[in-house]
């Protein structure tokens, strides 16, 4: 019983962990401008990626395996809000504009 909820669990996060993973790849594509598509890439990597393989700790069981799983996570989850933060940084840096609304009911902006 115990057996069968742990897989359970770790099916919700490797699904939730798709999830993510497939919106985040959507916005990728969809979204306007370098701003809002890094956001994506970082719900890919911190949302995406961390629930993926917390799924894939619980399916490991208590093993070596685990611990390096959960270096990954530590790993990712320290470095990918920074990387975010420092390209966004760079970018507004070097003169890159956020793409604004112009108001109305297009939020698009004009192109």
């Amino acid at each position: 019983m115990l057996e069968m909820a742990r897989d359970l669990l770790s099916w919700a996060f490797i699904l939730g962990g798709g999830f993510f993973l497939i919106v985040g790849g959507i916005g990728l594509l969809r979204l306007p401008d370098f701003f809002t598509r890094l956001h994506a890439a970082g719900i890919i990597d911190t949302m995406g990626a961390e629930l993926m393989l917390a799924g894939f700790v619980l399916q490991a069981g208590f093993s070596l395996v685990t611990v390096k799983l959960l270096l990954i996570v530590l790993f990712i989850m320290f470095t990918s809000p920074t990387a975010a933060h420092a390209l966004a940084k760079a970018a507004l840096h070097g003169g890159y504009k956020p793409r604004l609304a112009t108001g109305g009911d297009d939020d698009r902006g004009s192109d």
